[in-house]
């Protein structure tokens, strides 16, 4: 078969990503010089000196962007140009295989990523876009990876008359993970993540996570900010979340209990009205961990976060940081 001539084209990488294609953006906002600094020193990492360490963040970024396993990431950038254009790939050039993943996280850590996050949140204040004045604090559920009825089935074969708390540690795979119960009767067995947002932007300030039988409450002296009026369901009208913003010094305005003698109807519904908009930071996500043990799932809650912020730094189309 004859090669036709006239069907062979010289094309750049380049100028098969639309312009206009948000990953175009996500790059703007993305602080080079700060990814630079603070993932200094990991490149030996096993199989990452030929990719470089920035290029392989970037592909964990992109993994959580569009919530995709490792197979299915490693298809995404070897199918997806615009994926490929967003890691700094060229056309041709050989993407990661999925077993590269497992050891760049390893190596990041959630230590290191939370300095970075730490850092891109000062440079969103700095540029104005994150003030602490009002802050919004909520938790939800996250159910473990793990399979609940075999650690059952371990509980049964050991002997043991309950699966508590006290016992899961004993038999279970994920020895973090624990149960949890949102009101009397909904139960779930993982983990809780904890999230404050900036009111004045929408942007994701800080995130914890903890296991599922820690309160909101008990949980949110990991999330609070450092000044500012703090806005939260009934969930942190308790005492460890008043002691958590008078440390910080912060106004706490949490949702009163019925049964509270100072509860007042009108102020509640308030409150309730102006924390509304920021569920979206909870719509969005996917209730089920990939990862076992806290500081696993710490490490993909703050990548979850940066996703979130350049996603919505292109909703409230932000001018994009200066190089420092």
């Amino acid at each position: 078969m004859e090669l036709d001539m006239s069907q062979i084209e010289m094309v750049c990488l380049e100028d098969l990503v639309s312009k206009t294609h948000p990953y175009r953006r996500f790059r703007e906002y993305l602080p080079k010089s700060l990814m630079s600094e603070h993932l200094r020193g990991i490149e030996q990492v096993k199989g990452a000196s030929g990719y470089g360490i920035e290029r392989l963040f970037l592909c964990l970024l992109l993994q959580f962007m569009e919530d995709l396993s490792d197979r299915e990431l490693e298809r995404f950038l070897r199918e997806n140009n615009a994926a490929k254009w967003f890691c700094g790939f060229t056309l041709s050039e050989k993407t990661p295989d999925y077993s590269l993943f497992t050891h760049v996280r390893s190596g990041i850590s959630a230590n290191k990523l939370s300095m970075l996050f730490s850092s891109m949140r000062n440079q969103l204040k700095d540029a104005g876009l994150m003030s602490e004045v009002f802050t919004f604090v909520d938790a939800t559920h996250l159910i473990s990876k793990a399979n609940l009825w075999q650690e059952r089935d371990k509980a049964i074969a050991h002997k043991m008359e309950k699966l508590n708390n006290e016992t899961l540690p004993k038999v279970a795979v994920d020895k973090q993970a624990r149960m949890g119960c949102k009101g009397k009767d909904k139960y779930w067995y993982g983990y809780k993540g904890h999230v404050s947002v900036d009111m004045q932007s929408g942007l994701i300030n800080k995130v914890a996570i903890t296991p599922a039988n820690l309160t909101d409450a008990q949980g949110m002296k990991h999330v609070c900010p450092s000044q500012g009026a703090i806005y939260g369901d009934k969930g942190y009208c308790t005492a460890p979340a008043r002691k958590a913003a008078a440390r910080r010094g912060c106004y706490l305005a949490a949702i009163k209990r019925n049964n509270m003698k100072d509860k007042n109807k009108d102020l509640d519904r308030w409150v309730t009205k102006i924390r509304s908009p920021y569920e979206r930071v909870f719509s969005q996500r996917n209730k089920r961990v990939r990862y076992r043990g806290v500081e696993k799932n710490q490490f993909a809650a703050f990548f979850n976060a940066i996703a979130f912020n350049l996603k919505r730094l292109i909703i409230i189309n932000a001018p994009p940081p200066t190089a420092a």
